[in-house]
């Protein structure tokens, strides 16, 4: 069974970045589409945006475009999730989890299969 595991996490100013790490083990993810997820204190999960590791094209939602990047590292089997320009409404826990590949690059969390426990992200001055 796919597991997930994200680092990264942290106390950020206004206007700084970060860079989030979503690790798979207990099997490969390259026939996954890994995705993004945040929640707000308060507020329903949203989707950020995610990577196909099987086909390497990303899809974001509207509002994460331009600040926020998603990559790959295949010989590490990590997902990247950087962060630019933040603001104190980017914070959030960010989870990042998988789903086959056949899916396509959807951020409807029904078809998402395996989670990691999330990252906190707080941006504070």
């Amino acid at each position: 069974q796919l597991q997930l595991v994200e680092s990264g996490g942290g106390l950020v100013q206004p206007g700084g970045s970060l860079r989030l790490s979503c690790a798979a083990s207990g099997g490969t993810s390259t026939y996954y589409v890994i995705g993004w997820f945040r929640q707000a204190p308060g507020k329903e999960r949203e989707g950020v945006g995610c990577i196909s590791n099987y086909f390497g094209n990303t899809t974001y939602t509207d509002a994460m475009k331009g600040r926020f990047t998603i990559s790959r590292d295949k010989a590490k089997d990590t997902v990247y999730l950087e962060m630019h320009s933040l603001k104190p409404e980017d914070t959030a826990v960010y989870s990042c989890a998988a789903a086959p590949w056949w899916v396509g690059n959807k951020l409807e969390e029904n078809e998402y299969l395996y989670w990691g426990q999330g990252t906190q992200v707080t941006v504070s001055a």
